[in-house]
């Protein structure tokens, strides 16, 4: 009997979790069936391309086609961009509390279809269901943040340097903003960019990413319910090149704001150029995350957990490389590892899955190269969970005894690997961390205050988190230095970045 026994188990939890995939997917394919999300948002409208081609969504956990949204280029772009150019004095111009209004009613049809944004987060982009459930709640405090903010554009009076003179300092809308989101983090990125800039009365243009339209399209689905005036609110689906060409070069577009790798992002920037667009650009980054010897292990073990693993790795404040000082290195590596082979892997609708697939082929591709590199210098690796059989999936993986020219020292990992580097001061730990050309998040670990005080001010970095992995807040400027980009989301910092500042100078006789 107790070699019969476990099969059974085996053989019903493999049930259980063909059952629950099958239900998940289900409920994510109802959504885009009963919203309707097989076409892009254009003035109050639901359009095809005009090619009428599709681009197909590719479910990463399975590698099959769960639905098709328009192929547009450049002529839709533009039809976009005449929608949210001929909606914007009307917005813009409108009572800050009628803005407010409509993005509260948007926070709140967020919140009453969580679950469905949920299941088709994860449906597109992977990551296990309680991880997209997180998601939908970032997403909602962010559109909540910033329809109290809309009424708080200050302005400003100054001391005039004469008698006769007053000096006024008015906010005016930006005007019409281009929002380019990425994949990792479907919808809270696309909330995350527009929300502010409808608060400030800028009106937007959605360019999600390919891999990821269709919890843009739900967003716009949402916004259209909520009120939103025709042209104010924007999405254009199909591929980088043409639609990003549009946007950067249409002088109408006063703004681009962009989640990205460093190298896009560059390229953006250089296409802004010839018409001066102001910029807000959240790019690749590089997280440093340093263990002193006087940390408290088990937290930190814990924190590097989530820093790491969290959306399998795909995230730009992601732990890409854990720095532990000598006296403790040991002691951590054995319980950060221990931990590592704990996870489960595994398609995102089943319950207590820990890591989803990576995005697509590319992505996998990527970190096999890394790997593949740093293990031919030298490093050790321990392997975690077992693949699943379908889907882009990597095995999570610790790599100790990594040489600092292995290549992931420099690139970005975004997956489930942890590189591990011993060092043995203060100052040899600030300096590894800085030597890289970007620049976003990073973290310290460590009991003592000074020394927590002296690290931080040293690095290099938009965000520190201190004994704490995560750093998410959407009161907070996030945003990095170096080539992690310009610019901030969050709380007020946010709201600024899509507002120009006049002063008004007045002779009063």
């Amino acid at each position: 009997m107790s070699s019969v026994a476990p099969n059974a188990t085996t053989g019903a939890l493999s049930n259980a979790n063909e059952t629950a995939i099958r239900e998940g997917r289900a409920r994510a394919r109802a959504v885009i069936r009963d919203w309707d999300l097989t076409r892009a948002y254009i003035n109050g409208e639901w359009r095809e391309a005009d090619s009428r081609e599709k681009l197909d969504v590719i479910d990463p956990a399975k590698g099959d086609v769960i639905g098709g949204v328009p192929f547009m280029r450049t002529s839709e772009a533009r039809r976009a961009i005449d929608a949210a150019y001929e909606a914007f004095p009307a917005w813009s111009t409108r009572l800050a509390k009628d803005r407010a209004a409509i993005l509260r009613r948007w926070r709140d049809l967020l919140e009453t279809h969580q679950e469905e944004l949920a299941s088709l987060i994860t449906l597109e982009q992977g990551k296990p269901y309680d991880q997209a459930m997180r998601e939908v709640v970032g997403a909602i405090a962010y559109a909540e943040w910033y329809s109290e903010e809309a009424k708080r554009a200050y302005g400003q009076t100054m001391p005039a340097t004469q008698r006769d003179r007053r000096v006024v300092v008015q906010k005016h809308a930006v005007g019409v903003v281009a929002a380019i989101t990425p994949w990792n983090f479907p919808l809270t990125m696309v909330v995350r960019k527009c929300a502010p800039a409808l608060a400030a009365g800028c009106t937007v243009v959605v360019k999600p990413a390919e891999d990821t339209p269709l919890s843009a399209l739900a967003a716009a689905k949402l916004a259209h319910q909520a009120g939103f005036p025709p042209g104010v609110f924007n999405v254009v689906t199909g591929l980088p090149q043409p639609i990003g060409e549009a946007l950067t070069g249409d002088e109408r577009v006063r703004m681009l704001s962009f989640t990205g790798s460093t190298e896009v992002g560059k390229r953006l920037m250089a296409q802004c150029a010839p018409t001066m667009k102001k910029l807000s650009l959240e790019l690749g980054g590089n997280a440093p995350f340093i263990v002193m010897d006087d940390a408290d292990i088990d937290v930190a073990v814990a924190g590097a957990m989530i820093s790491k693993f969290r959306n399998s790795g795909q995230t730009c404040v992601c732990a890409n490389r854990i720095f532990v000082q000598d006296g403790v290195y040991g002691a951590f590596v054995e319980k950060f590892i221990v931990a590592s082979n704990a996870q489960t892997i595994g398609n995102g609708f089943i319950p207590g899955m820990d890591l989803g697939p990576l995005i697509n082929r590319q992505a996998v591709a990527k970190v096999e190269r890394l790997v593949q590199n740093a293990q031919k210098a030298g490093a050790t690796l321990h392997y975690g969970a077992e693949l699943p059989v379908d889907g882009h999936f990597t095995r999570p993986l610790v790599m100790t005894d990594v040489p600092l020219d292995a290549d992931c020292f420099d690139e970005e990992l975004f997956a489930p690997v942890a590189p591990i580097y011993r060092f043995e001061t203060e100052d040899e730990a600030i300096t590894l961390a800085n030597r890289v050309r970007t620049g976003l998040s990073s973290y310290v670990y460590s009991r003592d205050v000074g020394r927590i005080q002296r690290i931080a001010d040293r690095l290099e970095a938009g965000v520190v988190g201190i004994n704490d992995g995560t750093t998410s807040h959407e009161g907070a400027p996030f945003g990095g230095v170096k080539e992690s980009g310009q610019g901030r989301e969050g709380g007020h910092w946010g709201l600024e970045e899509y507002l120009e500042p006049k002063y008004l100078n007045y002779a009063i006789g």
